[in-house]
């Protein structure tokens, strides 16, 4: 995509939808079927028409949020928007353009106005992954308005903790149960608040909620993190990346802080878990849906960066990871990746014409995460 294109495109975005007459945006490789052996993967670029075609196929403009799906269904998902925030952190600290700064305060405006004028949510998994993105949004911006709701909201999820089942926190206000979803990203919100604000509680909050998880909902001997559990026991049938990545994110901020190997030993151990049957086929992430499940391999993916870029792993055992997201990148873009309009299929083989947000942002996240690797040299 040349210069001039993508200013125009995007000038353009607020108004007009361009996913009928987005174009091919990048092309510094021939591409499958040209006759050539080899394509030339230009991730930066890639990036950008990833970026492009969230804003051009989901933006919902007078509501400030992002819709269902590319198909213009205007329902409002709080967790999914979450994750659209955690993405433009990702496009900005990539290219410091001031108008994907200028997206992150609309959706900001907009999520609190979709749910009712304020951020607190029935779901505390929804608000945590609310809170994790506001955090990034703060660390990247130094604005104190993202660092404000975080707060609001951590305050509030710290309330779905009790005793029952030795601990951990509700999945929802119903508190019928506790599973995953609720309690990893808790982990991770305590760790890095803790390096925020230096206040011992916080850290005291993320051993506490990593051991209960561990405790409950890890096989020890494989490192495959189970979902939930309640008063009928413990799932242990729902093997989703999801739960993977959270896990791996809450060991790794632990080891960040305290040092302490065997944070970074689990977080290897569900790692390398995650390159298996359970969560692969073919050595490519799993098609879980679309739905919420869209958004499930995006988190494994986000995280097992975070462990390749912060886990001071080995050179091995990081060139493993890298390769792995490599391949998972390049099949996407050539293979899962519908043209023109940029949209990304559920299964990373396969196109689809029309997507839901969330299977979008995880085909996002996942070239996002191409585009940082290539930033670091660490894949062509």
């Amino acid at each position: 995509m040349n210069g001039l294109f993508k200013k125009v495109l995007i000038a353009l975005l607020p108004v007009v939808s361009l996913s009928a007459c987005l174009k091919e945006p990048v092309d510094d490789g021939p591409g499958p079927g040209a006759g050539k052996k080899a394509y030339v993967y230009n991730w930066p670029a890639i990036a950008d028409s990833s970026y492009a075609s969230l804003i051009a196929n989901f933006y919902n403009q007078p509501g400030k949020y992002y819709n269902e799906n590319s198909a213009g269904k205007t329902d409002f998902h709080y967790w999914r928007n979450a994750h659209v925030l955690d993405v433009l952190v990702d496009a900005y600290l990539r290219t410091d353009d001031p108008q994907i700064r200028t997206r992150m305060d609309e959706l900001l405006d907009g999520m609190k106005a979709k749910n009712g004028n304020t951020y607190i949510n029935h779901f505390y998994d929804d608000m945590e992954w609310m809170a994790l993105a506001c955090l990034r949004a703060y660390e990247t911006t130094s604005d104190v308005k993202f660092k404000t709701v975080a707060e609001q909201l951590w305050t509030d999820i710290k309330g779905g903790w009790d005793d029952t089942w030795g601990g951990g926190i509700y999945w929802n206000k119903n508190r019928q149960n506790k599973n995953t979803p609720a309690n990893a990203p808790a982990a991770i919100i305590a760790a890095r608040m803790y390096q925020l604000n230096q206040d011992p509680a916080d850290l005291d909050w993320a051993r506490k909620i990593y051991q209960w998880q561990k405790t409950y909902l890890v096989d020890p001997s494989t490192g495959l993190v189970w979902d939930g559990l309640d008063g009928s026991g413990t799932n242990r049938d729902w093997k989703f990346t999801y739960n993977q990545g959270v896990y791996i994110g809450a060991g790794i901020e632990l080891y960040k802080i305290t040092g302490e190997s065997v944070y970074l030993n689990d977080a290897l151990k569900t790692a390398n878990n995650s390159l298996t049957g359970d969560m692969t086929q073919g050595n490519i992430m799993k098609d879980e849906g679309g739905g919420d499940g869209g958004l499930f391999k995006g988190i494994l993916v986000r995280y097992m960066m975070l462990l390749i870029t912060d886990g001071s792993l080995s050179s091995t055992d990081q060139s493993k990871f890298v390769n792995f997201l490599k391949l998972n990148a390049e099949t996407l873009w050539l293979q899962g990746t519908s043209r023109p309009q940029i949209l990304f299929g559920t299964k990373w083989t396969v196109p689809l014409t029309t997507t839901d947000l969330s299977t979008q942002l995880s085909g996002a996240m996942l070239i996002e995460a191409a585009a940082r690797l290539k930033a670091l040299e660490l894949i062509d």
